[in-house]
């Protein structure tokens, strides 16, 4: 059995952040994604997924997520079912997430374009507010000092 989802959109709101009775957080936020055609009248229509993320990932979630923000998802669907207090079942489907880039601000930002973000579970501090992997090619661009002997071809 499989079950993946992998989504890019822009947070609809701020992220929501929550705590269950025994202590441990959850957050919730949605993506809206456009869809890759327009529609008859010539707009291009976006889908409104439901994003929730628990424990650590909650807690990066909600402090560094906004409204606008561009993030990439990777997680399960998950289909689950409650009564409202009118007694009726209500079902929710949603994404459970256990991976989240943080792409970007939204355009025209502060801070617009690519952000390398933080990807879930091995943050190092990189000095602008944000935790991100370290990048072994930060330094792009600069020559490097490479004899012919080194080179395997």
């Amino acid at each position: 059995m499989l079950n993946r989802v992998i989504l890019i959109g822009n947070l609809t709101r701020d992220p929501e952040l929550r705590y269950t009775p025994n202590g441990v957080a959850v957050t919730t936020f949605t993506l809206a994604i456009n869809r890759p055609y327009s529609n008859q009248s010539g707009e291009r229509e976006a889908d409104f997924i439901n994003v929730v993320a628990w424990r650590q990932l909650a807690d990066l979630c909600a402090n560094y997520l906004r409204k606008g923000r561009q993030a990439a998802v990777e997680g399960r669907l998950q289909t689950r079912s409650y009564d409202n207090k009118e007694g009726k079942k209500v079902y929710v489907t949603e994404v459970v997430a256990e991976n989240v880039q943080f792409l970007g601000a939204k355009s025209g930002g502060e801070g617009s374009g690519y952000d390398p973000g933080f990807s879930g579970s091995k943050p190092a501090a990189k000095g602008n507010g944000f935790d991100t992997f370290n990048d072994p090619f930060a330094d792009a661009g600069k020559p490097i000092n490479i004899s012919d002997d080194d080179l395997p071809f």
